[in-house]
């Protein structure tokens, strides 16, 4: 199988355990509900099972992941990431309250453009861990500040289905540096479907576009460099790094152009620093790994 390739890989395992939730429900892939609980339900049971995340879900549609995945809900409970508003804690906390021991939603993703908005969220910390969506255009210091201030964590939107959705290399690494400068923990969503940086169809239609997408193992060796003092301009260059030649992968580790990070560091980084990334396929990003050759 084409998944057991990387999986005695310590340092890949590392990188990638927990990491990858499941966002089916939204585009491009935009899999109906059943579709997508029976394939989280599948993930949970296969052998990549160990790099599987959180399930995706919308707050407006728990209603309707509840009455279609309670045949699927036995066993360890199914663990949610919420996309919610501050106005839904009662939602959720209701949600949680009928599902225990089958799922619980204890990760809140939302969205804030200005540090008000940031305060309005803070009371959801209450109920559950919560992202911040931010805009990464502008230098995003006082916002990240007041995330961290508030107890809460970033969000970065790092693609989309057209490529005016793609911030540029150097924002990504602002919003990573300045994500470790506060001691802010960090998730991404978005157009990380690939290992690595370079240019893919945008959706999954036959005729789709083409764009330059970021690589979840750019990003991700990134962002544990940003947390190790890494300078802005050399993790934008790491971001925009498109050969995997560049990459040497052992169980030691994972180095890029001889900047080693540890196989302890990305296992430290990932539970302390960059938690995980939401993409709306589990296999892609899995399988393109597999096909990759490394130095």
């Amino acid at each position: 199988m084409v998944e057991s390739r990387w999986q005695m890989n310590s340092a890949l395992r590392a990188l990638l355990t927990e990491r990858i939730d499941y966002a089916g429900l939204f585009p491009p892939a935009s899999v109906p509900m059943a579709g997508a609980v029976a394939a989280y339900a599948t993930y949970r049971e296969g052998a990549d099972a160990w790099a599987l995340g959180r399930f995706v879900v919308s707050v407006v549609r728990l209603d309707e992941f509840e009455h279609t995945a309670t045949p699927y809900l036995h066993a360890a409970p199914w663990r949610l990431a919420v996309l919610a508003q501050a106005t839904d804690a009662d939602s959720i906390r209701a949600f949680n309250a009928r599902m225990p021991g089958r799922a619980v939603a204890d990760v809140i993703e939302s969205r804030a453009s200005i540090v008000d908005d940031v305060h309005t969220l803070a009371p959801l910390a209450s109920s559950a861990v919560v992202y911040v969506e931010l805009p990464v255009e502008e230098d995003p210091d006082s916002l990240i500040a007041a995330v961290a201030a508030a107890g809460l964590r970033a969000k970065v939107r790092t693609g989309g289905v057209t490529s005016d959705s793609f911030p540029t290399a150097a924002n990504v690494a602002r919003f990573l540096a300045r994500c470790a400068q506060h001691g802010v923990m960090l998730k991404a969503t978005a157009g990380l479907h690939h290992p690595v940086r370079g240019e893919y169809p945008l959706t999954y239609e036959v005729d789709s576009a083409r764009g330059t997408m970021f690589g979840y193992l750019n990003v991700f060796l990134a962002a544990s460099h940003a947390r190790h003092g890494m300078a802005v301009h050399d993790l934008a260059q790491l971001l925009e790094e498109r050969n995997p030649r560049a990459f040497t992968v052992s169980d030691a580790g994972i180095a890029w152009r001889g900047h080693l990070l540890s196989t302890e560091t990305l296992a430290a980084d990932r539970t302390a620093f960059a938690a995980s990334f939401g993409s709306c396929s589990f296999r892609e990003p899995l399988d393109d790994l597999s096909a990759l050759s490394f130095s």
